[in-house]
């Protein structure tokens, strides 16, 4: 029934929705190349986090208590995985055009918005949104955003989509660019990784630069040089060096700030 909902609504929505009209060349660069639905995505995605976040903390300095069915908390990440799995199996199953495709944009942003924001619950199998491990819900956030935004912009992957080299420097450039990527992301680097993707040779920067301290990269090349593990600390670890401090200014202002860590109940 779903489906044949979803069918009839593909049909009747054919045209494209060009949302916002009355901007100057919105029309001309966002709808006729076929971005709004990713641009929607983006917004909608934007929009939710947004707002989760902020009945999130209004809720925590009120001490509003959560949602329940039959006693049971459900998280806000249970209803992004609905949306997204519904969403995912209209588009499969119709991948409608015009509007029906800019709705599917929007309910996926919906979703996927809720769902990270819940990220790290889904990381440590456990409630951890106002602890420090709650911090990569929004690392997980701010990287969904740039991603999006990357496609939104339309910049084709290790930036190869119009080169003019020969099939064999081709090859070589985006082999190189994909070890770049891969070492970024193995220093740690998530979000410097996954832009280096796109940007050709900014992964470079995250290759020659110091892994963080529990990466997989310091765990494998700074086991037998403790000079660089103590500079990697130094830099990388909370409350140190003021790249880590920056962070954690940044993401206390997009998520709040965590709640103190509990002490470990007394012996005996």
């Amino acid at each position: 029934m779903i489906l044949a909902s979803a069918s009839n609504i593909a049909r009747l929505t054919a045209d494209d929705l060009d949302a916002f009209h009355f901007l100057p060349g919105y029309s001309r660069h966002i709808v006729a190349p076929g971005k709004e639905p990713v641009l929607l995505l983006l917004l909608a995605f934007l929009i939710t986090f947004i707002l989760t976040r902020l009945y999130t903390r209004i809720a925590r300095l009120r001490g509003w208590g959560s949602g329940s069915v039959h006693g049971v908390h459900l998280h806000h990440m249970v209803v992004g995985i609905l949306i997204v799995l519904v969403t995912g199996i209209v588009a499969v199953a119709e991948w409608p055009t015009g509007v029906g495709r800019s709705l599917i944009g929007i309910f996926f942003g919906i979703g996927a918005a809720l769902v990270l924001d819940e990220f790290a619950l889904s990381l440590y199998l456990k409630d951890v949104y106002w602890s420090p491990e709650g911090r990569s819900s929004v690392d997980a956030t701010i990287m969904g955003v740039l991603f999006a935004g990357l496609l939104m912009v339309g910049v084709s992957p290790f930036g190869l989509e119009h080169t003019r080299e020969s099939r064999t420097v081709a090859f070589g450039l985006l082999a190189f660019n994909i070890v770049l990527a891969a070492i970024t992301f193995l220093k740690g680097k998530l979000m410097l990784g996954l832009v280096s993707i796109f940007i050709p040779f900014l992964g470079l920067v995250g290759a020659i630069r110091l892994a963080k301290p529990h990466s997989a990269w310091a765990k494998w090349f700074y086991k037998h040089s403790p000079r660089k593990r103590e500079h990697s600390r130094a830099r990388f670890e909370p409350g140190t060096g003021w790249n880590a401090r920056l962070n954690e200014w940044v993401t206390d202002l997009i998520g709040g700030k965590p709640s103190p860590a509990s002490p470990p109940p007394r012996e005996g």
